[in-house]
């Protein structure tokens, strides 16, 4: 996909930035859900994963990222017998939102990792450009 218009660094540091946020949220909405009962598979809550694509400015070279979409993983409910939960059907069982506790923090870990990469080298970009104006 091409992006309208030239780019700068700060723009493509601005869209990471903005992707990473997303995918931070989204694993935050997973571990908010995860536990969570349904009373029919159907209605149990699936994981989401936030989906990038690439653009690619052709005036000045630069690649960016932006977000796809946010689509719901196909991962089955876990079955559970729990006969005396207001949620279960008539066999006892409810169902339970497939949510890897850990798999989500390691994805919320390397989201706000790749975001403060992001702050770093947007900082060291503008520290660079002021001391290259100090010069002239």
């Amino acid at each position: 996909m091409t992006m309208s218009g030239p780019t700068s660094f700060f723009q493509v540091g601005h869209r990471a930035m903005s992707a990473q946020l997303v995918r931070m949220n989204t694993a935050a909405s997973n571990l908010a859900n995860a536990g969570s009962i349904a009373g029919s598979e159907e209605e149990a809550y699936r994981p989401m994963r936030t989906v990038f694509e690439q653009e690619l400015d052709r005036a000045s070279g630069l690649s960016s990222v932006r977000v796809g979409g946010v689509v719901r993983e196909d991962v089955a409910a876990i079955r559970r017998h729990d006969p005396g939960h207001p949620l279960a059907d008539e066999n006892g069982d409810v169902w339970e939102a497939p949510v890897d506790e850990n798999a989500e923090m390691v994805e919320m870990l390397e989201a706000s990792r790749q975001y403060r990469n992001m702050v770093e080298a947007m900082s060291t970009a503008k520290q660079l450009m002021l001391e290259t104006m100090r010069m002239k």
